[in-house]
């Protein structure tokens, strides 16, 4: 797992990347995860490849977190392989009480969904969650397609910028 810890401050950010590397494009959060793994960032991001370990990320929020920054591989319908979408928290949300709560106890599945549930699920509390989506291209294979592959570099400077502002605001909110 790829981890890096900048400062200390008086917020904490977790960047999750997830996916599984062995599904071609479905490795999109762990690349970028990694590459920007050795970027400065702020003081008290917390970077971190997850993988497919979706309740080892649900219970490191019970650290206590300000926010989390998901990034995954999502199908985005037509959209071309590469495209990259910020995504609402509550467009990925698992089911209600009542229905087939299954895939959120599914201790490899990665669906950011299933994590948000299975933080509900723990009592884990995050005040800001962001989630970045890469339409894939291909699941066959290890290794990026080469649009996937591309768009890694955007993520990750596009999360520089997404991060900076994250610690800027935290702390300031109520």
């Amino acid at each position: 797992m790829t981890t890096i810890i900048t400062g200390g401050g008086p917020h904490r950010v977790l960047v999750a990347g997830v996916g599984n590397i062995f599904l071609g494009d479905d490795g999109f959060g762990v690349e970028v995860a990694q590459r920007l793994s050795v970027r400065p960032l702020p003081p008290g991001v917390r970077v971190g490849d997850f993988g497919i370990r979706g309740i080892h990320l649900a219970y490191e929020l019970l650290d206590g977190y300000d926010a989390l920054v998901l990034i995954d591989a999502m199908p985005l319908g037509d959209e071309p392989p590469g495209t990259l979408v910020m995504v609402d928290p509550e467009e990925v949300r698992p089911p209600e009480h009542g229905d087939d709560l299954a895939p959120v106890l599914d201790a490899h599945t990665m669906h950011p969904g299933v994590v948000l549930g299975m933080m509900a699920m723990l009592g884990a509390e995050v005040k800001r969650i962001v989630i970045l989506g890469c339409q894939p291209g291909s699941f066959d294979g290890i290794g990026l397609s080469p649009p996937v592959t591309e768009a890694v570099g955007i993520a990750a400077d596009l999360l520089e910028d997404i991060l900076n502002d994250i610690c800027s605001r935290v702390g300031k909110e109520t």
